[in-house]
This record gives C-alpha cells, sequence and structure tokens, in this order.
C-alpha cells in the first residue's frame, strides 16, 4: 500500500513539476465590439524572437508555451475581415496590442470593450510589471504630451520648436531614471526587477552610475538569462567609456577594401553608427556632413558603421550618396549582430564615439550641437 502512494506522490509531483514549467494563457474576447478571429503573441528572449497564435472560438483563445524566466510579450488582435468595407482597417496600438508579462503559470486574459483594454490574472509578474507603469505613470503622462507636441513641430519643421522639446525630454529622461532608480531599490526580489533596472541603463549605459546599482540585485538575479546579459553590457560599456582606448577593428569598406580603425591614428575620428534604414540617423547626417566640411581639413575625419541589413547593400550605398557622406563607410550587413556594434554594445542608432589623436574614447553620443560644441572646443 505504501509503495502505491509512493508512486503516486511521485506522479503528482512530477505533473506539478511539468506544469510549473509552462504557461497556459486563456483569453476571452467575446465583450470586444469587433469580431476577433486570431490572437497572436510575440516577444524575445536571449537573442531568439518568438511568435505564436491562436485561433479563436466562441470568443475564446488559448496559448501556451514554456520560458526560461518571466519574459515581456505583446498579444496582438486580427480582426474578421469585413467585406462589405474595402479600406483596410489599420492596427492601432492602443486599441489592438496587450502587453504582457508572461511567466509559468496559468494566466487569463479577459477583454473589455476593446482588445487592449483587458484584465489580466495569474502572473505575479505581470502584477510587478503594472506596478512598474502606476509608479512611473506621472512622468510617462508628461512624455506623451511632449511626444505629440514634437510630432506637430516636425510635421510643421519647427527646428527651433524641436530643439527646446529636446532640451524638455532631457529633463523629462533624468526625472524618469530617478523614478526608476527608486522602483529598482524598493523591489529588488520582483520577477521584473531585472526589465525595470534595463529601464533605468538605457541604450547608451553609463557605467559608473548604473554599476553600483545592478549589484544591489540579488546574485541570483544577477546571474538569471537576463541578468548575465546587463553584465555583459555593463563590462562593455566600462571598456568603451570616456578616457578609454577606442577598441580596435577591421571592417570592408563599400568596395570590399578592409579597412582598420588604427589606421586613422593622428586624427580626431568620430565613429558612427547608423543604418540606411534608420529614419532619426538620416535627420542627423546633415550635421554630421556640416562638422565634417568645417574641421575636415584641420585633422577631424568620419569612420561611418553600417547597420545594414545582408540584403540592404544597394540600399545602403543610394544612401550615402543621396546624404552626401563623403568620408570612409564600413559594414558587414549583419544588421543588429554588426560585429563592430556587437563589439561597443550598440542597442540603438544613431550613436557615436569621437576619440582624439592617440586612440582615446573623448565623447560618446555627440548629436546635434553637441557635436559642433565639442569640435569648436577641440579645433579652437
Amino acid at each position: 500500500m505504501k509503495k502505491f502512494i509512493l508512486i503516486g506522490l511521485v506522479l503528482l509531483s512530477t505533473t506539478v513539476q511539468s506544469q510549473k514549467k509552462q504557461y497556459v494563457l486563456t483569453g476571452d474576447v467575446s465583450k470586444v465590439k469587433e469580431t476577433i478571429s486570431k490572437v497572436y503573441l510575440s516577444y524575445y528572449f536571449n537573442g531568439t524572437s518568438t511568435q505564436d497564435s491562436a485561433v479563436v472560438v466562441n470568443g475564446k483563445y488559448t496559448l501556451k508555451g514554456t520560458l526560461a524566466e518571466p519574459t515581456l510579450a505583446n498579444l496582438r488582435a486580427s480582426y474578421k475581415v469585413d467585406t462589405a468595407i474595402k479600406t483596410k482597417r489599420m492596427m492601432s496600438y492602443k486599441k489592438d496590442v496587450t502587453p504582457i508579462y508572461l511567466e509559468n503559470s496559468i494566466i487569463t486574459v479577459n477583454s473589455v470593450d476593446s482588445f487592449a483594454n483587458a484584465t489580466i490574472i495569474g502572473s505575479k509578474a505581470h502584477l510587478g510589471y503594472k506596478k512598474l507603469n502606476s509608479f512611473t505613470k506621472p512622468v510617462t503622462d508628461k512624455i506623451e504630451i511632449l511626444s505629440a507636441a514634437y510630432n506637430d513641430l516636425y510635421k510643421k519643421k519647427d527646428q527651433a520648436g524641436m530643439k527646446k522639446l529636446d532640451e524638455d525630454y532631457d529633463k523629462l529622461d533624468a526625472e524618469m531614471k530617478v523614478k526608476q532608480k527608486e522602483f529598482v531599490l524598493a523591489n529588488l526580489n520582483s520577477p521584473i526587477v531585472m526589465y525595470a533596472f534595463s529601464n533605468f541603463a538605457g541604450y547608451s549605459i553609463k557605467a559608473d552610475e548604473v554599476e553600483p546599482l545592478f549589484l544591489k540585485i540579488p546574485l541570483a538575479i544577477r546571474n538569471s538569462v537576463k541578468g548575465k546579459e546587463m553584465g555583459d553590457k555593463i563590462a562593455i560599456a566600462k571598456k568603451t567609456g570616456i578616457g578609454k582606448p577606442a577598441i580596435d577593428f577591421t571592417q570592408n569598406d563599400t568596395a570590399g577594401v578592409p579597412v582598420s580603425l588604427a589606421s586613422f591614428k593622428g586624427k580626431y575620428v568620430l565613429i558612427d553608427f547608423w543604418a540606411s534604414w534608420c529614419g532619426p540617423c538620416r535627420q542627423e547626417n546633415p550635421n554630421v556632413v556640416a562638422a565634417f566640411a568645417k574641421y575636415n581639413t584641420k585633422g577631424f575625419t568620419v569612420l561611418g558603421v553600417s547597420l545594414d541589413q545582408p540584403t540592404g547593400k544597394d540600399r545602403w550605398l543610394e544612401a550615402i550618396h543621396k546624404d552626401n557622406l563623403t568620408w570612409t563607410q564600413v559594414s558587414d550587413l549583419k544588421y543588429w549582430k554588426n560585429e563592430v556594434a556587437v563589439m561597443y554594445g550598440i542597442q540603438a542608432i544613431p550613436q557615436n564615439y569621437l576619440i582624439d589623436p592617440n586612440g582615446i574614447i573623448i565623447g560618446k553620443d555627440l548629436r546635434g550641437d553637441a557635436l559642433n560644441t565639442k569640435l569648436a572646443e577641440l579645433f579652437k
């Protein structure tokens, strides 16, 4: 009898462990005004993008999967096509997409009047995500208002107004970082603490600012996949900070000829990370062109590193010609996996590094007036 009880306990334990290793997400969209035919799930984890989908039957759908650790994902609705309406319905992020912090548990998503307006139950990580969003909402609301105003000025091509809003945005960004840091310190054991910390660290990491906070996070979390990713990013940031020797590299130019950073020694060099598909990069290009024209004869040059895609060489060359980029350009056409970009920890573009004649990094993220001001100081 004891033997059968023992076997039963083992089987029960195995079943419970099996359930813990996957998420089972059930959704109800029966109250949504429009008819939803399919729901798509997408998330990015450990360098891999995952896509899944489920057909909606009688207003309900189910999605299942396994996660190594809690992960932020997006649920997106696809609507039944109304043949009587010829105009294709445009997707609205606010109405058709629901962010959800997934974890291996039983999760229910009940949409109310729209797909995005949903109640999510069963994920402790999602509760943490909501808590963070609520905590930072006062600043987020200000940023949304500022972004709307910026878009209006952009349409009007009001450069002076946009410049003023850039200054306002920098202040809000600093205010947001204060809130994010405060949240991390108050929630060190939260399943989303690394997500909150990543937002605080930003795309252009300043190691001396972020590492002390990172080291306050429990070791177990720092040893998670996301924790190790962040640790690697901080390590790269420490190697590429102001005052550090620039990491040498060699990559082929537009003609396939290898070009090394070391070959520019003796000049001030702006390593400019960009791509033909990057709108903000193309908007910044005229400023770099003007700086190059003004200081090129005084010992300044630019080395462009493009994050164009494997099939994008023609677009890369076309952008170089159209934007009048007359300096040396290199790329391995590996998109975000460009070997130089990975070496320098590039997570967003445009981004740049200013190197002095001895190969030391003396500037970073110099755009607009910041680049002109720095070069004016160097060549006064």
